[in-house]
This record gives C-alpha cells, sequence and structure tokens, in this order.
C-alpha cells in the first residue's frame, strides 16, 4: 500500500479541545525522556519491542510538536488580522501570477489627463426616437 494516502495529509475538519500549553510541554518533556531511555536500551541491545516502540515516541513528539505550533500560528493569525503588514507564511499562498498581478483598485485607477478628459468631454447621450 502507499504511504502517503490522500486523507494523511488533510487538516481534521473539528478543532482540536483547546489543550492548555502547559499540559503539551509536559507531555513533550515525558516523550522526550521516553525516547532517551529507549535510545539507552537501543544502546545496551534492550529487547525488540522497545526498539520498535522509538518509532511510535518520535511519531507521537512530532504530533504534540504539530498541536502547539497549529495553536501558536492560529494566535498569529489573530494577532495580525487588521495589520497592514502580515508575515509571509501568514499571508494567503495563491499562485505568483495572483500575487503579482494588479489589485482591483490599482486597476481601476485613473491617471490625471484621463481624468480630465472624462471630465471635460463627457460621452455624448443621445435621445433616440421610438
Amino acid at each position: 500500500p502507499p504511504r502517503c494516502t490522500a486523507l494523511s495529509h488533510r487538516r481534521p475538519s473539528a478543532p482540536r479541545p483547546s489543550s492548555v500549553k502547559a499540559d503539551l510541554t509536559k507531555q513533550l518533556d515525558e516523550l522526550k525522556s521516553e525516547l532517551a531511555t529507549l535510545r539507552v536500551a537501543k544502546v545496551t541491545g534492550g529487547a525488540a519491542s522497545k526498539l520498535s516502540k522509538i518509532k511510535l515516541v518520535r511519531k507521537s513528539i512530532a504530533r504534540v510538536l504539530t498541536v502547539m505550533n497549529q495553536a501558536k500560528k492560529d494566535q498569529l493569525r489573530i494577532f495580525y488580522k487588521d495589520k497592514d503588514l502580515v508575515p509571509l507564511d501568514l499571508r494567503k499562498k495563491q499562485t505568483r501570477a495572483i500575487r503579482r498581478a494588479l489589485t482591483k483598485k490599482e486597476a481601476g485607477m485613473k491617471t490625471l489627463k484621463q481624468q480630465k478628459k472624462d471630465k471635460h468631454f463627457p460621452q455624448r447621450r443621445y435621445a433616440v426616437k421610438a
């Protein structure tokens, strides 16, 4: 079976329960200490069950870090919501062409010369006989 499926890259639709940062850091410390003991067991020639557990612990650490980083990023999004300048990693990705394109305001702007032409020579209105 393929290692990466389409479902593995999707973010969970339901928001995670808001875990307190202290709980997450405590859990992270526990996992890291467990990983350290497992690595010692690996060097000293521990049981096969301990060796296979290393991968699981590493994945668990990654999950905890992911939750922490997502929470941090969400807080930053809230902080920068109404600011003029937003960090690059918080901006919309879109495509390079769309990012470079003129905004609606820029596209609708007229030069001073065009504004004068429009003012002094408005489009003529004709009465049409029915």
